[in-house]
């Protein structure tokens, strides 16, 4: 057995010590969403959720330098952002303003200019807030609430960045933070829950609006509007033509009766497609799904998730995935599911673009929540299952009419026997769900397997409404992970998918682009890309990951987003590891896809090699960028 001591290959360190504001402002506009995020996550709760959001992009868009700024300390393992010196500036000064937000005035009269109400961005008459996630979500928030804003800082740079202990000792001490070691302490009682750190709980460039007290507007502007409406109409008549056309044409009044807007309020209007309709339709996606469980005739049930749906309130939990649209419907929808599941009456609706799941207690309807996930385009296999209910640990599905067959495999075990499915109705037994796993030694994976007439597929939980289809192959020719060979091939790289939890994943596949035999005799090592396709058609994540023989699981070496790499437009990657053999000898290992005609080392490492394999000794540590040509001339670079 190998040796698993591997650490990402890290970029070339920077020769010039000082940013421009050019390279400060590339960074900041490229990494907004992100810096934003990070203030939002240290900014004290107490400002409100409304307050903090607008404080977060104030903070970030005040942290473009003014001139030439020397360059703060890089971490020592740097791949993608973190070998930008320009992104570590703007992410050390947005870190040390929301910093300041939190410390105590400097004079009773004379506040820190982060913890005065930010004069830009401002929005008037709304309030904006993160779109709500999960109990998971609420959970990590409320444990980030106790702590101080350096330890929230540390689990967030641990967490969101991914930096090294050392490095995030560097980057806080570097903000003017006294007690680096007790912030450390502090955070490390809170449980590593980073992957929520993405949630959309957390995403302040991705809002809701409602809107401000409005009896206190109507009482303070009551006759301001009065007199502003009887100007803005005079000005009117006196402005329009004599047909009285306006800016808005033939468009109704706003808040006018509308027809279209009312059917789809009423439940007597749903679209309930027949139960036999999918065996003669051309198509076969969830528009033939038919309505089904015991509450579809509930009226009033119907009735409020609707009104939810257009209108939800502020006690209403809303999400959605990343790209999904959370507006009312445009028409009547199509109606999929109600029923009791558990302790929570549920309706599940479909509109063409979304499905949206509408769930209330038993009880009452306090606390009910509406989440929505785009399924526009899917196919036979992406309809093959929505989650109905997560409830302690486990999720159950509401399959598609034309599934035969459920069962449960565990990923990590491809050995394992599958385990056979109850499906009633439609709706599945309760199966443990990855989704709802701590942070922590990753053991097993457990998927659906569902069956029909076509074959076999897999389908994970990765958080959402519904499951990813899991592939294997090359991109463009991958197929269902299904079959003994298909689930060898994913058993070593199961726990990976816990990286693409919450991003709006449709598919995943995992491709073994290549195979390297290790100096020293150490047998071949596996090269695999797994890359996670979205609904939205962007986001995607890819990971490059590298495995010893014998090794249980493979390493990310690794991982990018929004790239076309080891996807089927461009079925292209490149990655390369710091590898230590059991003799102790350090190597560079890269490798590319088979078409990969010479790879060459910048930086601390420096060699060039024919084909898509490359060895190079190394020391401990070194810092080395990778190239690679393609046969057809193109050059690629290494990912990350």
């Amino acid at each position: 057995m190998q040796s698993q001591d591997v650490a990402p290959l890290p970029a070339p360190s920077p020769t010039d010590p000082v940013v421009d504001v050019e390279q400060a402002e590339a960074a900041l506009v490229e990494h907004y969403p992100r810096l934003v995020r990070l203030a939002y996550l240290v900014l004290p709760p107490r400002l409100g959720r409304n307050r903090r959001v607008l404080t977060a992009h104030a903070l970030t868009q005040r942290a473009l330098p003014r001139g030439r700024t020397p360059a703060p300390l890089l971490p020592a393992q740097r791949s993608g952002r973190n070998a930008d010196p320009g992104y570590a500036l703007v992410r050390l000064r947005v870190l040390r303003t929301a910093l300041e937000a939190d410390l105590p005035p400097r004079h009773r009269m004379l506040p820190r200019r982060a913890q005065l109400p930010p004069l830009l961005p401002q929005v008037w008459g709304l309030r904006l807030f993160p779109r709500s996630g999960g109990a998971d979500e609420l959970a990590l928030d409320q444990a980030l609430s106790a702590l101080s804003a350096p330890a929230r800082a540390v689990y967030v740079l641990r967490g969101l960045e991914q930096l090294p202990e050392g490095d995030v000792r560097g980057v806080l001490a570097e903000a003017g933070v006294a007690d680096v070691a007790g912030a450390l302490r502090a955070a490390g009682e809170v449980p590593e829950r980073y992957a929520l750190l993405d949630s959309p709980e957390f995403d302040a460039c991705s809002l809701q609006a409602r809107p401000t007290d409005l009896m206190r507007r109507r009482q303070h502007m009551k006759a301001a509007l009065a007199a502003g409406a009887a100007l803005v109409a005079c000005g009117a008549l006196l402005g329009l033509p004599g047909d009285a056309w306006g800016p808005d044409g033939a468009a109704a009044p706003p808040y006018a009766r509308n027809p279209a807007a009312e059917a789809a309020l009423d439940p007597a209007k749903l679209t309930r497609v027949a139960p036999a309709a999918w065996q003669t339709s051309a198509r076969t996606d969830f528009s033939v799904w038919p309505a089904r469980g015991p509450l579809t005739g509930d009226e009033a049930l119907l009735r409020r998730a609707l009104a939810v749906w257009a209108r939800p309130g502020e006690t209403v939990r809303v999400s959605a995935t990343p790209g999904t649209p959370s507006g009312g419907p445009s028409g009547p929808p199509q109606l999929l599911y109600a029923g009791e599941v558990g302790n929570a009456r549920v309706v599940i609706l479909h509109d063409g673009l979304r499905i949206a799941r509408y769930a209330e207690p038993k009880d009452g309807t306090r606390g009910a929540a509406l989440d929505f996930a785009r399924v526009d385009g899917a196919g036979r296999a992406e309809a093959s299952a929505v989650v109905l209910e997560r409830a302690d640990g486990n999720v159950r599905y509401l399959t598609a009419p034309w599934v035969k067959e459920a069962s449960v495999r565990d990923l990590a075990e491809p050995g394992s026997p599958e385990r056979d499915l109850a499906v009633t109705g439609g709706v599945t037994a309760p199966l443990a769900s990855p989704a709802a796993r701590q942070s922590g030694t990753c053991t097993s994976w457990h998927v659906l397997q569902v069956t029909d007439g076509t074959g076999s597929r897999l389908m994970t939980d990765l958080g959402e409404l519904v499951p990813a289809r899991l592939t294997t192959g090359r991109p463009g020719s991958a197929a269902e992970a299904a079959g003994a060979g298909a689930l060898r091939a994913w058993a070593p790289y199961a726990c990976s998918l816990a990286a693409m939890r919450s991003a709006g994943v449709r598919s995943v596949n995992a491709w073994e682009y290549a195979g390297q035999q290790l100096p020293g005799a150490g047998g071949t090592a596996a090269w695999v890309c797994t890359r996670a396709e979205t609904w939205r058609g962007g986001g995607e994540r890819v990971l490059a990951q590298f495995r010893t023989p014998g090794g249980a699981q493979g390493a990310v070496v690794a991982q990018a987003e929004n790239v076309t790499a080891c996807g089927a437009k461009d079925p292209h990657v490149l990655a390369g590891v710091l590898w230590k053999s059991e003799g102790g000898d350090w190597f560079l290992l890269a490798a590319g896809s088979r078409d990969t005609e010479s790879i060459r080392t910048t930086g601390g490492v420096s060699g060039s090699v024919r084909g898509n394999l490359l060895v190079l000794p190394a020391r401990a540590g070194a810092q080395a960028g990778l190239k690679g040509t393609l046969r057809d001339g193109r050059t690629v670079s290494g990912l990350g």
